[in-house]
C-alpha cells in the first residue's frame, strides 16, 4: 500500500483522527495574517474540514453534538454575570442599545436571504457567519433537523449552513473590524485616540494612553524603604493621616532590633526604618526628596500575594476603584487587571466594579486576604472542575431545551443547544452568589469553549465537504455580495444609533458596537486605533447580551425562513 492510500484509508476508518488533522490545520494557518487580516482558528478550521471531506469521510453526529453542547455551555456560564447583570436595573441604556442593533442583525440577514432567493439552509449560514456567530451553525442545524424535514432535504439544508457561513464570516469578521475600527470614526469626524483620552483623563487616568499590552506606570507598584526624622513631619501621628489623599501606605518598620507590622494607627517615631507600599512615581514624589531610602532586606522581604478575586459582593456592584480605594479593607491593595467578559478592561480610578469581574489584586498578603473577604471569593489557579456540575447542568440544561410546542406546523423549542446556553447562563450567573458552587477553572473553561466550538466545526466541514465545491460554484459571489450587505448595514447602524440616538462617549462607542456583535477581532483593531483600552469600557453588557441572543437567533432565523 502506497502512503497516500494509507493516510486515506486510515483516516476513512477512524474518523476522530481526521478531525484532529482538521484541528491542527486549522489552528496553524488561522492565526496567520495577511495584511493584518486572519482567517481565525474557526474560519481555517472549517475550510480544512472541509478539504478533508473531499476523501468522503463519515464522522459520527454525536460527536459534534456533544461537544456543542459543552462548548455553549461555556459560553453561557462565562458571561452569565453580566448577562443577568444586564437585565436588571443596571446599564439600561446599554442594554436598549444593544437589543436596537441585534434586531437589525437578524433583519437585515433575513431580508438579504428573501430578496436573494436562498434556501433555507444559504440563508441560515448567512446570517451566521455575515454576524460572525458560529454558535449559530449548530443551533440553527438542530432546529432544520426538528421541522419534520425528510433526511435528504434536512441533510441538504444542513450541509449549505456551513457554505454560506465560510463565503460571508470573512467579510463579518474584517468588514466589521474596518467599519469599526476605520469607517467608524472617519463617519462621525472623531479623533479616536484624543477621544480616548479624554475619557480616561476623565476616569482618573494619566492624559496618555499605552499601546494595548503595554504596561502603564499606573499600575507599577514597589515597596521600598526609608528611614523617617523629625524634620519630615511624618512623625507622632497615625500613618493614616501622614499621606492624606495619596495611596501610599506604610506596610512595617523597624524599630532598633525589631521589626513591626504597621496598620492604619501605628505612629512613627524618629529613626524608624519604615517599609512604604505604593505606586512608584507617587513614593518618588511624596518621599524621595524628604526621606533617605536605605536598603534593609529582612524589613523588605514582607510576604507578598499576587491573585485573582472573582467579585461577588452586593455592596460593591457599581461602585467606582477610587471609592473602593478609600475602604479601610483596601489599605495596601492595589488592582492590577480587570477582566470582564472575558475582555480585558483598563483600571483607572473612575472604573466601576460590577459581580462576576475577575479582579488581579497585589499586595502585602495580609492585606490581600482581607480584601477577598470583601470582594467575593479567591479564584486561585486549581485543576479540578466540578464534573458533577457540569454534568447536570447540561444534563437539565439539554432536557428543558428539548420541550417544544407546535405552531403553524413548525415544533418550536430552545432545542437542546438552547438549553445548554441557557444552563450555562444561568449557573455562571449563581456562581456569583455562591462561589464555592460550580468551580470551573479559566484554563478549564477556554478548552470547553474553544475545543468544544472548534471539534464541532471541523466535523461540519468534514460533513459538508463532498458538496461544499458544487455549492460555492452555485452561489458563491451573489452570496457573497448579500453577506457584505447584511454584515455592513447593521455595523455602520450601531455606530450611528450609538453617537446620534444614544449618545454614547465616542471612546467607548466602538466597543459597545464591537461587543453587541461579539467580535472580538474588531474589538482589538479598535484598540489598536484608539491607542488604549478605554473602548473595552463598553464591550462587556453588549457582549453578553449579544453573546446569548446571536446564537438564539440561529434558531429563529430558521423559523423565519422556513
Amino acid at each position: 500500500m502506497n502512503p497516500i492510500d494509507f493516510f486515506v484509508d486510515t483516516l476513512r476508518t477512524y474518523p476522530p483522527v481526521a478531525v484532529f488533522l482538521a484541528l491542527g490545520i486549522g489552528f496553524l494557518i488561522g492565526p496567520i495574517k495577511v495584511a493584518g487580516f486572519n482567517l481565525g482558528n474557526v474560519t481555517a478550521t472549517l475550510l480544512a474540514g472541509v478539504l478533508i471531506g473531499q476523501l468522503g469521510i463519515q464522522v459520527s453526529g454525536d460527536l459534534k453534538s456533544t461537544l456543542f453542547l459543552i462548548f455553549l455551555f461555556a459560553v453561557g456560564y462565562g458571561v452569565g454575570p453580566q448577562f443577568v447583570r444586564g437585565l436588571s436595573t443596571d446599564g439600561p441604556k446599554q442594554i436598549a442599545f444593544a437589543l436596537s442593533v441585534l434586531v437589525l442583525c437578524l433583519v437585515v440577514p433575513y431580508l438579504c436571504a428573501l430578496i436573494a432567493g436562498l434556501p433555507l439552509g444559504y440563508g441560515a449560514g448567512m446570517y451566521a457567519g455575515s454576524q460572525t456567530i458560529s454558535a449559530a451553525i449548530g443551533v440553527a442545524t438542530d432546529q432544520i433537523n426538528s421541522l419534520g424535514l425528510t433526511p435528504e432535504q434536512a441533510k441538504t439544508f444542513a450541509d449549505q449552513i456551513p457554505i454560506a457561513y465560510a463565503v460571508t464570516y470573512i467579510w463579518g469578521t474584517i468588514g466589521s473590524a474596518i467599519i469599526l475600527a476605520q469607517l467608524g470614526p472617519k463617519l462621525l469626524g472623531i479623533d479616536l485616540p484624543a477621544a480616548c483620552r479624554e475619557y480616561e483623563a476623565k476616569l482618573g487616568g494619566g492624559s496618555e494612553s499605552s499601546e494595548p499590552g503595554i504596561t502603564r506606570a499606573y499600575h507599577d507598584f514597589g515597596l521600598r524603604a526609608y528611614r523617617v526624622d523629625a524634620a519630615s513631619g511624618l512623625t507622632g501621628k497615625p500613618v493614616k493621616d501622614i499621606l492624606p489623599g495619596i495611596r501610599v501606605f506604610v506596610e512595617r518598620l523597624r524599630r532598633g532590633d525589631q521589626i513591626i507590622e504597621a496598620d492604619g494607627n501605628t505612629v512613627l517615631q524618629p529613626g524608624d526604618v519604615v517599609a512604604f507600599s505604593g505606586r512608584r512615581s507617587l513614593l518618588v514624589e511624596n518621599l524621595d526628596n524628604k526621606l533617605l531610602e536605605v536598603e534593609d532586606k529582612e524589613l523588605l522581604n514582607a510576604e507578598a500575594e499576587v491573585l485573582d478575586v472573582y467579585v461577588t459582593s452586593k455592596a460593591l456592584a457599581g461602585k467606582t476603584l477610587a471609592e473602593v480605594s478609600t475602604m479601610d479593607w483596601a489599605r495596601g491593595v492595589y488592582a492590577r487587571k480587570i477582566i470582564r467578559s472575558l475582555v480585558e478592561i483598563p483600571v483607572l480610578p473612575g472604573t466601576t466594579v460590577e459581580r462576576g469581574d475577575i479582579v488581579t489584586i497585589g499586595g502585602a498578603k495580609r492585606h490581600v486576604e482581607a480584601a477577598i473577604k470583601a470582594l467575593g471569593f479567591a479564584d486561585r489557579p486549581v485543576e479540578t472542575t466540578d464534573i458533577a456540575f457540569l454534568g447536570w447542568g447540561l444534563f437539565i440544561g439539554a432536557m428543558i431545551g428539548a420541550l417544544t410546542i407546535t405552531i403553524g406546523g413548525i415544533p418550536i423549542g430552545l432545542s437542546t443547544s438552547g438549553g445548554a446556553l441557557l444552563a450555562g447562563l444561568v449557573l455562571g450567573w449563581l456562581r456569583t452568589t455562591y462561589p464555592a458552587f460550580g468551580r470551573i477553572p479559566s484554563p478549564a473553561l477556554w478548552l470547553m469553549n474553544t475545543l468544544g466550538l472548534n471539534i464541532f466545526i471541523a466535523v461540519v466541514g468534514i460533513g459538508a465537504g463532498p458538496g461544499f465545491v458544487a455549492g460555492l460554484q452555485e452561489v458563491g459571489i451573489s452570496l457573497f455580495i448579500w453577506g457584505v450587505v447584511a454584515t455592513s448595514i447593521p455595523m455602520i447602524a450601531s455606530v450611528l444609533l450609538g453617537h446620534y440616538v444614544f449618545k454614547f462617549h465616542p471612546a467607548i462607542l466602538f466597543g459597545a458596537c464591537a461587543g453587541v456583535r461579539t467580535t472580538t477581532a474588531a474589538l482589538g483593531m479598535i484598540q489598536e486605533a484608539a491607542k488604549s483600552k478605554v473602548p473595552a469600557l463598553g464591550y462587556g453588557m453588549p457582549y453578553a447580551i449579544g453573546n446569548t441572543l446571536l446564537t438564539i437567533f440561529g434558531l429563529v432565523i430558521v423559523i423565519m425562513l422556513a
